[in-house]
């Protein structure tokens, strides 16, 4: 515990360094003064829909950028002989990440709606939801070794991401949704603002749960092959 708490440390602080907060802060300004010029607005239907896109930058994207500038400064391949390991490394860079959108979404949905929502479910769904995105995007960038070579292929890497809002706006109302691995964080989210089943919070919790240990495990597969073993990643 004290060596995965000590690399959450480390990493926040590395994220603080290379602008990583700064960043955040900017989008959560712009989106509070964006929204705020709107008229009166049920912001809670829109809460998971706009979080759910705006975390991709947070989850996905800054952990593609963390993992990059770590092969460009030789320390990705320096945990191959450190005592850290891979999912202990995998699993801060997550967290970090985590809580770093879970303070932006609250700055956001404070600042535009006020406090009338359940903090403890918002920050679950936002959580699961950016370990999601960021376990899957070290799976993804771990292939490529320059920022070039992952911005062409990264929107073919992110299509779906979006399909749970189908179901979301009763656009399409199918149970096979219900597989999809962000249904369930944002089924959480939306639980934070709106009135869900018991058995939709239920599956929000232990299927966001189910796919994060599916990442970790992926991720893990995805540093031993492209990481350890450099094995069939892309060469500069």
């Amino acid at each position: 515990m004290k060596r995965i708490l000590a690399t959450l440390h480390s990493d926040m602080r590395l994220q603080f360094r290379n602008g990583f907060y700064y960043v955040s802060g900017f989008v959560a300004v712009l989106i509070v003064i964006t929204l705020k010029q709107f008229g009166e607005v049920d912001w809670f239907v829109w809460w998971p829909a706009i979080i759910l896109e705006n975390l991709v930058i947070n989850g996905f994207f800054f952990m593609a950028g963390l993992v990059l500038l770590e092969k460009n400064e030789g320390t990705l391949e320096a945990q191959i002989v450190s005592p850290l390991r891979p999912w202990e490394y995998l699993l801060s860079k997550a967290l970090s990440l985590g809580l770093l959108s879970l303070l932006e979404t609250l700055v956001i949905v404070a600042l535009v709606s006020g406090l009338g929502f359940n903090w403890a479910l918002l920050a679950l769904g936002v959580l699961a939801l950016t370990v999601m995105y960021a376990l899957y995007g070290f799976v993804v960038v771990a292939r490529y070794h320059s920022i070039s070579e992952f911005l062409m292929p990264s929107a073919v890497w992110t299509m779906g991401f979006s399909l749970p809002l189908l179901y979301y706006f009763d656009l399409w109302r199918s149970w096979v949704m219900y597989l999809h691995p962000l249904q369930a964080p944002v089924v959480l989210m939306q639980a934070a603002f709106q009135r869900v089943e018991a058995w939709q919070l239920v599956y929000g919790l232990a299927y966001s749960a189910l796919w994060v240990a599916v990442g970790v495990f992926a991720s893990q597969r995805a540093f031993h092959r492209f990481v350890v073993q450099k094995r069939g990643a892309r060469r500069k």
